[in-house]
């Protein structure tokens, strides 16, 4: 726990030296320009060496390097196509079933994809950075590698659909899709979200969420239809979290107040005609109503995750729109002593079943347990 929490100190305050707006000047290297270029790769090379010398840390790790055995062995895993390639050319160019090595790629590609959203697209990149390690996203890369690389995925997407870029969209959901077929969701979610909603559209499609309360079978249908290896399984079992429900509420009134005290203030609500604001907040919206109305769905906390993940940008975005300087030092510190809580609960559980990071384990000094196909 101590090295996790000395990793997140650390990486956030090189992460404060970072300016993602910086001023430029031709044919000239600023100060700024320079420092980003130091502390980024070293915020880079901190997380990738924590997450590629693990060995056995994540809840599903040996389930991934058993999935990889067969794989080598030519047998049915439930897996995408793009894992199973990366599987086959590392371990052939490797000549044995390095697993190390294709965890690294993994931890590698998906680190670079979230650094590389966060400090294009937020509007404050220290804060977004610090969200993203006290909120548990980069941790929770230690588990289920493949969906954390298509959320990174997701992240980044954002910034063609703000951009109306369709065509870039779909290429690049469908290559993460090519790791993680969940991914998929996003197409229509984040168009649905990117559009100017009306009042009455809104009223529809309230009514429309109705139908999640007295059609679960219906709909149990059409998942498993789409996942056939979730039938008869736990996976239909369902579930929902209150803290992510608290998380979306908490995020949708902050929003609110913001808009309201620009209305206030300066009779109009400028903020409203930044299209960012209103994706990230249809963005929060929909998770909310996954999170209560859709909470018999397998796995909702996923899908839903493709959604808040636009926290780490959504918050640093409201706080640059609130002009009173008390009100927004007040604002910091609140989101900052939430994220701090969330992080400190997290880390509590963190030994856990189904996050399992605790205690954190190094191919230097412990061997690999035996998989199933090593028992059998």
């Amino acid at each position: 726990m101590i090295l996790y929490i000395t990793v997140a100190a650390v990486t956030a305050l090189l992460a404060g030296l970072v300016d993602n707006h910086p001023t430029r000047q031709p044919h000239r290297l600023t100060r700024q320009q320079l420092c980003n270029r130091v502390c980024l790769p070293a915020i880079f090379m901190i997380l990738f060496l924590l997450s590629a010398c693990r060995l056995n840390v994540g809840n599903d790790y040996a389930k991934y390097v058993e999935f990889m055995h067969l794989v080598n062995c030519n047998a049915y895993v439930p897996t995408e196509i793009g894992f199973n390639l990366l599987v086959k050319l590392i371990y052939g160019l490797s000549g044995y079933e390095n697993f190390l090595l294709v965890f690294a790629v993994y931890a590698f590609v998906t680190v670079f994809v979230f650094l590389l959203a966060m400090y294009e697209q937020s509007d404050e990149f220290p804060l977004t950075f610090f969200l993203f390690m006290t909120l548990g996203y980069y941790f929770q890369t230690f588990s289920t590698v493949r969906y954390y690389l298509a959320l990174a995925v997701a992240l980044y997407s954002m910034k063609f659909v703000l951009r109306r870029q369709w065509g870039r969209f779909l290429v690049l959901i469908l290559l993460g899709a090519a790791f993680h077929k969940s991914l998929l969701v996003v197409i229509p979610l984040y168009f649905l979200a990117s559009l100017p909603w009306k009042k009455w559209q809104l009223a529809i499609a309230a009514l429309f969420c109705t139908t999640f309360l007295f059609m679960q079978d219906f709909y149990l249908k059409v998942v498993v239809f789409l996942y056939p290896t979730y039938e008869d399984t736990e996976y239909l079992e369902g579930g929902t979290s209150y803290i992510n429900i608290l998380r979306c509420a908490a995020v949708l009134v902050f929003a609110g107040i913001v808009w309201w005290m620009q209305k206030r203030d300066e009779g109009v609500t400028q903020i409203s005609e930044d299209k960012r604001f209103w994706f990230y907040l249809y963005l929060n919206l929909g998770a909310l109503v996954l999170y209560v109305f859709c909470s018999f769905l397998p796995i909702i906390s996923r899908i839903g995750y493709y959604l808040t993940v636009s926290q780490i940008l959504f918050l640093p975005m409201l706080l640059q729109k609130v002009e009173d300087k008390r009100w927004r030092r007040l604002f910091r510190a609140g989101i900052l002593c939430a994220a701090l809580l969330y992080f400190a609960m997290y880390l509590k559980k963190a030994s856990g079943d189904g996050v399992l990071i605790l205690p954190y384990r190094t191919f230097f000094f412990n061997d690999m347990v035996e998989i199933l196909s090593d028992v059998n």
